[in-house]
């Protein structure tokens, strides 16, 4: 396995992701977005999993110069600006993966996205926008669409999961979801664990009254059926 460091930039902001990749060859690629703590030791070891998994991951960075919130209260502010501005953060998204085209061991044909909390929301909207992604997947993230969304279709397989007792999600946005992917035709999957919260894949997730804690069980079944889904969708 080899890791490194990738810099990219967009409107003279730079942004820094970490890209593991199994070997010498040129693999399916899977994009990771970070929660709203920012491009973090969880994502950075998920890159690992899925590089002795046989794909090239590449934790993406969507605060700029790998930044790294240090509290509830930062994090929020950093994310916020994004949530606000649906079009940003699609075009940060973007540039994360246009990062890659030209790097030898990535198979561009074969880009898939997936994302925690807040990157979640970033792993749907790039499916909202990049009709050459092969499929995006929210682990316990935000499910609303832009209140604007040009794209008429989602050629991109959606998979998400979602924690019955997450505070954050509720009804409505699981409803708007619904809707939109199936207005939008697309092919998609919503799987929803019972006596789960959110962040249920966190192992340091321990915070009930904030509404966030670990599911081993929860994060065992969700990443086999993640495991497959890729499998699936780069076949």
């Amino acid at each position: 396995m080899k890791t490194d460091l990738i810099k990219y930039e967009l409107n003279n902001k730079i942004f820094t992701g970490y890209l593991a990749i199994p070997g010498e060859g040129k693999y399916p690629c899977v994009l990771i977005a970070h929660t709203w703590a920012g491009r973090d030791s969880f994502v950075e070891e998920k890159a690992r999993i899925l590089a002795e998994s046989g794909y090239a991951a590449f934790a993406i960075d969507m605060y700029g110069e790998g930044r790294i919130g240090t509290s509830n209260e930062e994090n929020a502010s950093m994310m916020q600006p994004l949530l606000d501005d649906r079009d940003e953060l699609a075009r940060r998204v973007s540039s994360a993966m246009d990062s890659l085209k030209h790097h030898d061991n990535i198979d561009m044909n074969k880009v898939s996205i997936m994302g925690y909390c807040f990157g979640g929301l970033v792993a749907l909207d790039l499916a909202r926008t990049a009709s050459e992604l092969r499929g995006a997947v929210s682990f316990h993230g935000f499910l609303a669409g832009p209140e604007n969304s040009n794209n008429d279709s989602i050629n991109a397989r959606i998979l998400a999961f979602h924690g019955e007792l997450d505070p954050m999600v509720d009804q409505n946005q699981i409803d708007s979801f619904t809707k939109e992917m199936n207005q939008k035709k697309a092919d998609w999957q919503l799987h929803t664990f019972g006596d789960a919260m959110h962040a249920f894949t966190n192992p340091d997730a321990n915070d009930p009254d904030f509404g966030t804690v670990y599911s081993q069980t929860a994060d065992r079944r969700s990443w086999k059926i993640y495991m497959d889904f890729l499998e699936e969708i780069y076949k």
